[in-house]
């Protein structure tokens, strides 16, 4: 089984990447935002450690985390942002490699995906077999997200500012996906990768 980690910048299409990929191959796709929310439910291995920091204030009715009630808190303080970070980012790459353990010794996929906006910054080259960037100009992301989640120019300048270069991608990704165009231009490169590395099984 081949891991891959799957990356890129904000709107270059990663999610309809990885919808054709779930649906045309034998694969697991492991999205880090889920993996994230995973760690947060009770019994789940940061559920107490964010209440203390951040007191119940931040639970709902059912004892479950509000996402919004801790985001207003912790994006109010840099210094809680940190410690919820690092709360959390430790615990998603521990059941990420734990899954991945399962999927290899289970023997019943030929590859599993990992899809995070930070897999490069936080360490993910040394998990994954491989490292996937799915890559669209600037101007196409541009327009996709001001179409598709209504975000104006000022908000799009302070994610891109936030997210490696595109350098930095190039030289840090093994495979380069040009998501520039039509999708099914997107979807032949992966065919061709991935039915490449099905050949040489």
């Amino acid at each position: 089984m081949r891991v891959i980690g799957i990356t890129g910048g904000v709107g270059a299409g990663k999610s309809q990447i990885l919808s054709y990929i779930q649906e045309n191959y034998n694969c697991r796709i492991l999205l880090a935002d889920e993996a994230a929310h995973k760690v947060k439910e009770p019994g789940q291995p940061c559920y107490n450690r964010l209440i203390e920091l951040l007191s119940e204030d931040i639970l709902n009715e059912d004892r479950s985390i509000n996402k919004q009630k801790m985001a207003e808190k912790i994006f109010a303080s840099a210094d809680l942002l940190k410690q919820v970070n690092d709360i959390i980012h430790p615990a998603v790459k521990e059941l990420i490699l734990n899954t991945i353990k399962e999927e290899r010794d289970s023997l019943s996929h030929d590859f599993f995906f990992i899809e995070a906006a930070l897999l490069i910054e936080d360490g993910y080259l040394e998990i994954v077999d491989e490292m996937w960037y799915i890559y669209a100009r600037e101007e196409i992301r541009r327009k996709r997200l001001k179409n598709t989640r209504n975000y104006t120019d000022e908000k799009i300048d302070s994610i891109v500012k936030s997210q490696l270069t595109e350098e930095e991608f190039r030289k840090n990704c093994k495979v380069i996906i040009d998501n520039s165009g039509i999708l099914s231009d997107a979807y032949g490169q992966i065919d061709e990768k991935l039915g490449e590395y099905l050949w040489q099984k």
